[in-house]
């Protein structure tokens, strides 16, 4: 086991690439793109919400009753103990977050998206659903019993296994298959050598220390037939985001009765970010703090890739199937650095430019936002204005804000909320 990882990790660092380079953006201007995808009719399905990807209805792989659940554990003749990404693709898998799937990726549906970045059936999909492990007697016709900190999550019935082509999934999906990339480090060294595919029933959704509402949930929430504007996040919000999202309610492509579905995914992500157990508790203070209601709060059960322009189609499908009609894309969303060099592994504009080429075809509108910045005179303004009238612009970057919030100095309220400040004080107190 240990030396086929090294030979992959070995060819993966032979084969490495790096993708272009980009400035990176200071922490307090909220960046876009100021046009957008061309305006797809939306529709919509029976219960007044646009819908889900690819079909009529969202997928419901739960089992109802407990004693077909019993049954179905009983008959399982192989037992996994789900990691944390695992069984977040789990769950979204049995309450529909990945609608139309069914299950894990068969060899054919996996080899499809790797190498179109399409389903066999020609439905786009970013990036595949795997499932994977060490153990080489796991067959077709095995039944694995999934569980998660010792509880029945659910049960699979194997219906392929492969030796997967690392470097080429890494290649295509990622754009690079430099070690240097966090997702690639993810599928050379956690992943297991095998793939596996097939149907899953879902027994339990997964206990989390923050609620992840179903997109059933989520969607009997929001107002029927009104554009709902996706936010996605993975860290802490502070103001310019909250101008971001705030303001995109007033793009020319959203109706008045709009409104805005902050979806922060609370999985795995970057081993720098923020915990996710941490971001969790700034969003509730936060929601309470501005308590409006136009903007809608819901937790995404979703392991980040960090996959750039390909991450940005896999996070516009899910966002659909829970209901949201328009996208917000900020600049470099989903990229991540060499941790060697600290260069990009995306252009600035990657994701946003494969997100506005295929919304229309996804039935979504990406949302014409703005460069907003902060300025002594005016407050947040967009940037071409604050330039036009020669404003004082004020800026503050990430490195400079946590040096200032270790060493328990003042952080301006033009940069952050309050109430998030104190949380992350009383986290990095505690640990």
């Amino acid at each position: 086991m240990q030396a086929f990882r090294r030979r992959v990790a070995n060819a993966l660092l032979k084969q490495s690439t790096i993708g272009s380079s980009s400035v990176a953006s200071e922490a307090c201007v909220a960046n876009s793109f100021s046009t957008h995808s061309a305006a797809a009719a939306t529709s919509w399905g029976a219960d007044g919400k646009i819908k889900p990807h690819g079909q009529d209805s969202l997928v419901n792989l739960m089992v109802k009753e407990q004693a077909e659940a019993a049954k179905l554990a009983s008959a399982c003749n192989y037992k996994i103990e789900l990691n944390e990404r695992q069984a977040c693709d789990v769950e979204l898998l049995t309450v529909g977050g990945f609608t139309p799937l069914d299950g894990f990726m068969n060899e054919d549906a996996y080899e499809s998206v790797v190498d179109k970045m399409r389903l066999p059936n020609g439905l786009l999909f970013g990036i595949p659903v795997v499932m994977d492990t060490s153990n080489d007697a796991i067959k077709p016709g095995s039944k694995i019993l999934m569980t998660y900190k010792g509880k029945d999550i659910a049960v699979m019935d194997v219906e392929s296994r492969w030796q997967p082509d690392k470097v080429k999934e890494t290649s295509n999906c990622y754009g690079s298959t430099s070690l240097e990339h966090p997702a690639v480090q993810m599928v050379a060294w956690e992943r297991g050598p095998l793939y596996l595919g097939g149907k899953i029933q879902g027994l339990n959704l997964p206990e989390r220390v923050f609620p992840c509402a179903t997109p059933e949930e989520v969607r009997a929430g929001l107002p029927e037939k009104a554009d709902v504007v996706a936010f996605q996040c993975r860290n802490p919000i502070h103001r310019a985001h909250y101008e971001l999202f705030i303001r995109s309610l007033d793009a020319p492509n959203v109706s008045d009765d709009g409104v805005v579905l902050v979806h922060p995914t609370c999985g795995p992500t970057q081993n720098d970010d923020i915990p996710g157990i941490v971001r969790y508790h700034t969003y509730e203070v936060l929601q309470k703090e501005v308590d409006n209601p136009r903007v809608r709060w819901a937790y995404l059960p979703y392991s980040m890739h960090m996959a750039g322009p390909r991450e940005a189609i896999q996070h516009m499908l899910i966002r659909k199937n829970y209901g949201c009609t328009h996208f917000i894309i900020g600049r470099d969303m989903a990229g991540c650095k060499s941790s060697l060099t600290g260069e990009d592994f995306y252009g600035a504009y990657d994701a946003q430019n494969l997100a506005m080429e295929h919304a229309p075809e996804l039935g979504m509108q990406t949302v014409p936002s703005l460069n907003v910045v902060f300025t002594e005179e005016k407050g947040y303004i967009t940037a071409d204005i604050a330039e036009k009238e020669g404003l004082s612009v004020k800026k503050l970057s990430g490195t400079k804000f946590r040096k200032m919030l270790r060493a328990g100095e003042e952080i301006p309220e033009w940069f952050a909320f309050k109430s998030v400040v104190q949380v992350l004080r009383e986290h990095q107190q505690k640990s």
